[in-house]
């Protein structure tokens, strides 16, 4: 089997080339974007078409959905399989999602639940994973050096707290009925696991007078089934809800634990954190979650039900999660054998001050997960499912 490969830098991308090398298929890459962020879609179609002439491939494969990709293959008569790791990815309201070339997997169930129905018989459902033996590797070979002391931590979160990237804070003169109305509905979002209420709660006048006072409103060309209100829910109030809980989950567990941050997002206004600033992540990374105790994990909020790519990274390398409750969970895991979940704020507290004081339970924990992402979870199984999808369905 001979697959094209098409890239834009996504920290996947090498672990999913790993899987295909390991299940025998032929790979070549097209690398265009992770050379040119800026490309045009002529420059892509312009690529793809080359390629296609100049060889025979059996499937194109991407990170994420890519609606260039997505026509040309079509046109040429190509399956094109692109699996979610990001939510939202607008690009799958685009009229390209609709191609019969497509197969679109999604790690998220509730995506999953409003794609298929859109595109009958084109859409699946497949978890994200993880590459343990990278991760094993990259430990057992960390020198002593950059060992000592460098990442071992009680607690430890690596990420953003979205502050600097929230697209919700741009607006701009809002009247006060629209302001205490979002603010109200946010408040009442970080109380509710489990179900999104903005999908809702966004009538016409809130979504035109958010609009109106937001400077450059963002609107994807050809996407005629992605409304203002599905934009306002899930980019604009999604970013801004993870961004007012990380902020306010990271100042409680600063002010009763030592906290270790690996983030460039402003701390300065927040007591206890010791920021060290953005980790590497295929070398530091791994030892980063390897050595701390406890190992946070906040989802992002437009993630609605499945698991993000930082838990099962965590595992991979060994190391113990806490993390907020996500539907799709106890698919895969049990908490307190294999991870454990915090369901409020003081659960978190609870459960910080526990593992703390057992360190060599969170071990325990840490190594059963270890053990079964090992067996059942890494990119090679996931891929091996996806080309079983494909090519069944085709035969």
């Amino acid at each position: 089997m001979r697959a094209l490969f098409y890239r834009y830098g996504s920290i996947c991308e090498p672990f999913a080339l790993s899987a295909f090398a390991a299940l025998g298929v032929e790979v070549s890459e097209i690398s265009l974007e992770v050379e040119n962020k800026r490309c045009k879609p002529s420059e892509v179609i312009k690529k793809l078409s080359e390629a296609f002439y100049g060889a025979h491939y059996d499937l194109v494969f991407s990170i994420n959905f890519f609606p260039t990709v997505s026509d040309v293959c079509n046109i040429f008569h190509i399956p094109y399989a692109g699996w979610t790791v990001d939510s939202p990815v607008l690009e799958l309201y685009s009229r390209s999602g609709a191609n019969a070339c497509n197969y679109i997997f999604v790690f998220d169930k509730c995506q999953y639940q409003e794609f298929a129905p859109m595109y009958p018989g084109h859409v699946f459902h497949l978890p994200l994973a993880c590459d343990p033996d990278f991760m094993q590797d990259v430990i057992k070979r960390a020198d002593e050096a950059e060992k000592d002391g460098r990442f071992f931590a009680d607690v430890s979160f690596v990420g953003s707290l979205y502050t600097e990237k929230c697209a919700f804070d741009r607006l701009q003169n809002a009247p006060e009925h629209l302001t205490g109305y979002l603010d109200g509905l946010i408040q009442a979002q970080l109380k509710l696991n489990g179900y999104y209420l903005a999908d809702e709660l966004l009538n016409e006048p809130l979504v035109s007078a958010f609009k109106e006072h937001m400077p450059d409103f963002y609107a994807p060309m050809d996407a005629p089934q992605l409304t203002d209100a599905a934009i306002i829910s899930q980019y604009y109030i999604g970013n801004k809800l993870t961004a007012v809980e990380r902020q306010r989950l990271v100042k409680l567990v600063a002010a009763h634990f030592p906290l270790t941050m690996y983030t460039a997002s402003d701390t300065s206004g927040i007591p206890g954190v010791k920021n060290k600033g953005l980790a590497k992540t295929l070398t530091q990374m791994p030892l980063i979650f390897h050595d701390s105790t406890i190992n946070l994990n906040m989802t992002s909020k437009a993630i609605r039900s499945g698991i993000p790519l930082r838990v099962w990274d965590i595992l991979s390398c060994g190391g113990f999660v806490l993390t907020n409750y996500q539907a799709e969970l106890t698919d895969f895991f049990t908490p307190g054998e294999t991870l454990d979940v915090f369901t409020n704020e003081q659960d978190l507290i609870e459960k910080c001050a526990y593992y703390l004081e057992h360190p060599t339970r969170a071990k325990e924990i840490a190594e059963a997960g270890l053990s079964l992402v090992r067996e059942r979870h890494t990119y090679r199984h996931r891929i091996e499912h996806m080309l079983n999808v494909i090519f069944h369905s085709r035969v």
